[in-house]
C-alpha cells in the first residue's frame, strides 16, 4: 500500500516508537491520527507534525470506541493501524520481599494485549467496510507491536513478557481471519530502543543488554522503527509474520 493520503491511526503515537512512526509516515504523505491517553502530549506532537490527535486510552473500551468513531466520522476509514501503545512494570514473580502484584499483572495485559486487540478489531471493521485500494483487493494493514521480551525476557519482566507473547500469538490467526477481506496483519518485535519506556528499566541493565547487541552497539532510534512500519505498508507480501528489529540481540539470563 502506498500510504500517501491514506488514514493511519497510531496508538501511543505521542512519544517513543509511535511518534517515530508518525514522523516517518507523515513524511510519506500519510494522514496520521495520533491516539494517546496523554492528550496534551498528543496534541503537541500532532502540532509539530501537522497531523491530528485524539485522546484514547486503549485499556478503556468506551474510549477506544469513541476514538475510532470520531476518525470514521471526520476523516474516513482507517487504512493502517499501528498499535504502539504499551506499558511496562519491573517485578519478579515472587521473592523474599513479597509477591508480584496481581493488579499490575492484569493492567499489563489490559494495555499491551487486550488494548491491542480492541483497537485491531475496530480498525479491521472499518477496513472491511471500505472499498479495495487496488486490483489485489487490499483494504488495509494492521501492525501490532510486540517485543523480543515476548520470546526471551530478563528477570523481572514476567508480566511484560507474557503480554507481548500474547501479541505475537495473535499475529497469524488474526491475519488468517482478515485475509479474505484484503487486510494484512504484521507484528514488529523491537529490541532495545530509545523511548520513554526505556527509562523505566534500570540504566545498568540497559548497559548490560547493549553489550550483547552484535551490531549496531547502541539503542535503536524511533525513526528506524518507523521506517520498518512504512516498508511493511508498502510490501504486500508481508503478512502473518513477526519481524524482530533488534540488531540481532538475543537476551541471555539477565
Amino acid at each position: 500500500m502506498n500510504v500517501n493520503h491514506q488514514i493511519v491511526a497510531i496508538t501511543g503515537g505521542a512519544s517513543g516508537l509511535g511518534a517515530g512512526a508518525a514522523r516517518v509516515l507523515s513524511q510519506a504523505g500519510a494522514q496520521v491520527v495520533i491516539l494517546d491517553r496523554n492528550e496534551s502530549l498528543a496534541q503537541e506532537t500532532a502540532k509539530i507534525l501537522g497531523t491530528t490527535a485524539i485522546a484514547c486510552d486503549v485499556a478503556n473500551e468506551t474510549s477506544v470506541l469513541s476514538a475510532f468513531e470520531k476518525i470514521l466520522a471526520e476523516l474516513g476509514p482507517v487504512r493502517v493501524l499501528l498499535n504502539a501503545a504499551g506499558v511496562d512494570v519491573i517485578a519478579k514473580t515472587a521473592s523474599r520481599k513479597g509477591i508480584h502484584s496481581l493488579d499490575d499483572f492484569q493492567h499489563m495485559l489490559n494495555v499491551n494485549l487486550t488494548g491491542t486487540f480492541s483497537c485491531a478489531r475496530l480498525a479491521a471493521k472499518q477496513m472491511i467496510d471500505a472499498e479495495p485500494l487496488d486490483d489485489d483487493g487490499e483494504r488495509g494493514v494492521i501492525i501490532n507491536v510486540a517485543s523480543i521480551a515476548g520470546y526471551e525476557s530478563p528477570a523481572g519482566q514476567v508480566a511484560y513478557g507474557a503480554s507481548k507473547a500474547g501479541v505475537i500469538g495473535m499475529t497469524l490467526p488474526m491475519a488468517r481471519d482478515l485475509a479474505k477481506y484484503g487486510i494484512r496483519v504484521m507484528t514488529i518485535a523491537p529490541g532495545a530502543f530509545e523511548t520513554p519506556l526505556t527509562k523505566t528499566v534500570p540504566e545498568e541493565l540497559w548497559n548490560e543488554i547493549i553489550k550483547e547487541v552484535p551490531f549496531p552497539k547502541r539503542l535503536g532510534q524511533p525513526d528506524e522503527f518507523g521506517a520498518l512500519v512504512r516498508d511493511i505498508c508498502c510490501n504486500k507480501m508481508l503478512n502473518g509474520e513477526v519481524i524482530r528489529l533488534d540488531g540481532s540481540l538475543r537476551m541471555f539470563n539477565q
